[in-house]
């Protein structure tokens, strides 16, 4: 089990809205509104793909759906970078990868997530921002958007957003806060690692707030009927709102069921890790030491050490022993039982492959 995600099972969570839906007893990509009756993030971001990929792509989509507490993050990221990994394993709230890119969010249930699927060539960032903007004001609510099409009231963040353009279809998803726990969504997304350097995208920090914060009566069922009718009003769509259960039959289609099996997976979450490098420092008893550990797709690709003058404590030999022993090794997921390293594990090698150890972990 990965120590940053939790795979247990996730419970979906059927509620009553105030909507005019359609029963789905099969899913099909036919229809232009779903609404997921699910709070899974596996089974929501996986039904999001599975959209994307099936849907006409000469027809426009919409998706609203929530989820209980998790982090996500962008396909093109450094999780070690965006998210504060002992808060994740403290709350027991997971971190996963989206398939699209941009930057890092926090979920839960007084966030609602959109996702609006159009033709590439029609695809258009600023109009389908417009489209989530006039629902917001249609609540009572003055919000603008910004030069990243971010949804605002005044300077702060109420929706982030991200793309996904592959082939002939693109689309536009993004959150918005109505009651989110921000002191939980700034704790977990406050990684604290200005020495890591990263090549992958990295997340922009904004100060953000909720909804509610400017109209209590601001509610997820509210917001879901605003952006549907938007929805429809922008893209002429007189289709029911269809929704979606978290069922055997769902769970059913393969390409979902493979999906949420996936997103879980070392080799995505942490495999596909762009490369990096951290440069940190640690003074012990007999001395400074600084390390750059150099990593890509997970794997520590080297790990180079600068020993304090004269230091006598150290050999040269073991400091070097310790870089090839790095190497090849899951970047925070050590394995202590490799050949080698239980003689290292005496002395001043000792304290600093226990801190190279609780810093990858970090």
């Amino acid at each position: 089990m990965l120590r940053a995600c939790v795979f247990s099972t996730w419970r979906s969570h059927s509620r009553k809205r105030g909507l005019s839906t359609a029963a789905n007893n099969t899913l099909s990509p036919h229809h232009s509104i779903y609404v997921s009756n699910s709070s899974n993030p596996y089974f929501n971001l996986s039904l999001e793909d599975w959209l994307f990929r099936h849907k006409n792509h000469k027809e426009p989509l919409l998706l609203i759906y929530r989820d209980v507490p998790c982090v996500v993050i962008g396909r093109n990221q450094n999780p070690w970078k965006e998210v504060n990994m002992v808060a994740s394993r403290t709350t027991g709230v997971p971190w996963i990868r989206r398939r699209s890119g941009g930057g890092t969010v926090y979920h839960d249930l007084g966030n609602t997530n959109f996702s609006i699927h159009l033709p590439r060539s029609s695809f258009d960032r600023h109009a389908t921002a417009q489209v989530v903007l006039r629902a917001v004001r249609s609540l009572g609510v003055d919000a603008n958007i910004n030069d990243r099409n971010d949804i605002c009231v005044g300077k702060d963040k109420v929706s982030g957003s991200a793309y996904k353009i592959v082939n002939n279809r693109a689309y536009h998803h993004g959150t918005m806060l109505i009651s989110t726990r921000l002191d939980v969504l700034g704790d977990l997304l406050r990684s604290n690692k200005p020495t890591m350097e990263t090549r992958g995208v990295a997340s922009v920090r904004s100060p953000v707030c909720n909804l509610q914060q400017y109209e209590p009566s601001v509610s997820h069922e509210g917001f879901v009927e605003a952006v549907i009718d938007s929805f429809r009003q922008e893209y002429n769509i007189e289709d029911s709102t269809h929704t979606v259960e978290e069922n055997v039959n769902t769970l059913g289609i393969d390409y979902i069921h493979k999906g949420m099996e996936e997103l879980p997976r070392w080799d995505w979450a942490f495999g596909q890790t762009p490369e990096f490098t951290y440069n940190i420092s640690r003074t012990f008893d007999w001395g400074t030491v600084t390390a750059r550990i150099r990593s890509k797709h997970g794997i520590i690709l080297n790990c180079s050490f600068e020993l304090p003058d004269g230091h006598q404590s150290i050999s040269d030999d073991l400091v070097q022993d310790q870089s090839r022993q790095l190497e090849g090794q899951r970047y925070g997921f050590l394995d202590e039982t490799k050949e080698g390293i239980q003689r290292m594990m005496e002395g001043p090698g000792a304290e600093i492959w226990q801190w190279l150890k609780m810093e990858m972990d970090t």
